[in-house]
């Protein structure tokens, strides 16, 4: 048998990338092979996205059986990829609807199982068995668009009129007619508020809509906030109880110490009188203070003695003094 260094290098180089090229290329597919943990594949047809999020559940009778992979426009209408990662059985008929998983807006992909046997793996759930959702955002729109349109003053002339036909009828008709009038032109009167609030709640939506994110990861900054003080419960509850605890015996002390106490209080208050009544006075001190500070800090920063200087007290070495004129005579 040759040995393996003698063996011809470039077989064995063309083996091993061609294997390097498999695994890379299987790290990449590795969601598509079913028995690695991925799952069966799916797909489904929709009029419209819905909102619906590659990541999103995918949910079978409420449970979730597995997560969209893509939502891509294949048409005239919108191709639903997902895998179904769960041990779940769904009949051939099975049907798919997008409803609404958070009051924030989130979507998932509903599973309705319809008929016998077993979806095959691969299939498409075509367009007439699904059911796209409406989202609440759309819905305050079209509500404000719809509202727009009305004819209020007509609609509050033909209530009126209605009422008056009615007016010969019995008691009942004829008072549900009233206030039914009543209400057309309560509702004629707010048209401008309900407009501009339909606005606003159209506005609000639209903001929440946006903010999904942050709402989502505030909610659980709060639920980790939550769990951490139910940690803590016991803790937190110890220091309460021992501040309680302390409180009391501050209060007992100040009781039991009244007597002493108030002297010494008064006392203080005295003192802090007197040296409100000098305050000008210390200020002026302590101003005129500073420079006699400063000055016995130079004199003293040296060490513990003075450091002063007498002018003319020694000649000064190196310097002849002058020599004496003639005397001059009075």
């Amino acid at each position: 048998m040759t040995p393996f260094r003698e063996r011809n290098p470039v077989p064995i180089g063309a083996v091993g990338l061609l294997t390097l090229g498999l695994a890379v290329l299987l790290a990449f597919n590795v969601q598509a092979i079913g028995f690695l943990g991925g799952g069966p594949a799916y797909s489904a047809a929709f009029s419209e996205a819905g909102g619906l999020r590659p990541g999103d559940d995918v949910r079978l009778a409420g449970v979730k059986v597995g997560e969209v992979d893509a939502v891509e426009l294949d048409g005239g209408h919108v191709r639903v990829d997902f895998r179904v990662t769960e041990p779940a059985r769904f009949g051939r008929d099975t049907g798919a609807s997008v409803r609404i998983k958070t009051l924030l807006g989130q979507k998932f992909l509903s599973l309705e199982s319809k008929g016998a046997g077993q979806l095959q793996p691969g299939s498409e759930i075509p367009l007439e068995r699904t059911v796209s959702a409406y989202d609440v955002v759309d819905a305050f729109g079209d509500l404000a668009v719809t509202n727009e349109r009305i004819d209020t003053a007509q609609l509050a002339k033909a209530l009126d009129t209605m009422a008056a036909e009615f007016a010969n009828t019995p008691d009942e008709v004829r008072a549900a007619v009233d206030g039914l009038s009543r209400l057309s032109r309560t509702i004629a009167s707010r048209d401008e508020q309900l407009q501009s609030l339909l606005q606003r709640s159209k506005q609000v939506t639209g903001v929440l809509a946006e903010r999904d994110a942050e709402l989502s990861k505030l909610l659980r900054d709060a639920n980790l906030l939550l769990a951490e003080m139910e940690r803590r419960r016991e803790d937190i509850s110890r220091l309460l109880d021992a501040t309680v605890s302390l409180s009391q015996q501050l209060t007992a002390l100040a009781r039991e110490n009244r007597g002493e106490l108030r002297p010494a209080l008064e006392q203080l208050r005295a003192v802090t009188k007197v040296l409100q009544d000098n305050k000008a006075k210390l200020e002026e001190g302590i101003e005129l203070m500073a420079p006699f500070t400063r000055v016995f800090a130079s004199t003293l920063g040296n060490g513990p003695w003075f450091d002063t200087y007498i002018q003319n007290l020694l000649p000064v070495p190196g310097i002849v003094p002058p020599a004496a004129g003639p005397a001059v005579k009075p």
